[in-house]
């Protein structure tokens, strides 16, 4: 990772940000997100991802996340990024209901080509941007922006109505898709 946002203390939790390539609305379909929520739930249970909020859109998802003792939010990070590429790719091939199909995976092919970082293809852009929370106004502030998303693209009324959320957690006190470490 070569970037300026890096990971420094792996149990303080963490602003996270992964965008499809170009910011493709490739997550547009349920079966797509349920993908990233199933490694979500697998990094939690196997890998000591600690998640505390969180948000997938139709292009890119965020997390407030750190890591349990001997975890690293890096590597959790890179290896969902991984699999869920792999998984969605061969989920859009094999969606006789996709009509963008060959568009996607055109785009997902060449830009895997043309980055030294890729075999075969490309669906998340490079990094994840990860923003340390050190104080409770910036977690409160990127609390409410990652739930907030669904309201500002005009997708629901309230944030807490969106599936694809943990707002329902937190603002009904009830159960959503994925287990939270809650502070």
């Amino acid at each position: 990772m070569s970037s300026r946002y890096k990971v420094y203390d792996n149990y303080q939790p963490h602003f996270i940000t992964s965008t499809v390539l170009n910011w493709m609305d490739a997550l547009s379909r349920p079966i797509y997100k349920d993908i990233i929520i199933n490694s979500l739930n697998y990094c939690i249970q196997e890998k000591g991802l600690q998640l505390h909020a969180w948000v997938i859109m139709n292009n890119h998802f965020h997390l407030i996340a750190s890591a349990k003792e001997g975890g690293a939010i890096a590597a959790i990070i890179r290896d969902l990024k991984k699999f869920t590429s792999r998984q969605i790719m061969d989920a859009i091939a094999q969606n006789p209901q996709e009509s963008r199909k060959e568009w996607l995976m055109n785009a997902f092919s060449y830009a895997g080509r043309h980055n030294n970082n890729n075999e075969h293809f490309q669906f998340w852009q490079q990094d994840f941007h990860p923003i340390a929370l050190t104080n409770k106004d910036i977690y409160r502030q990127k609390m409410e922006y990652l739930h907030n998303n669904p309201v500002k693209e005009g997708i629901v009324w309230q944030p807490q109505d969106y599936k694809y959320s943990s707002a329902i957690d937190y603002y009904e006190n009830k159960t959503g898709l994925l287990p939270l470490e809650m502070l």
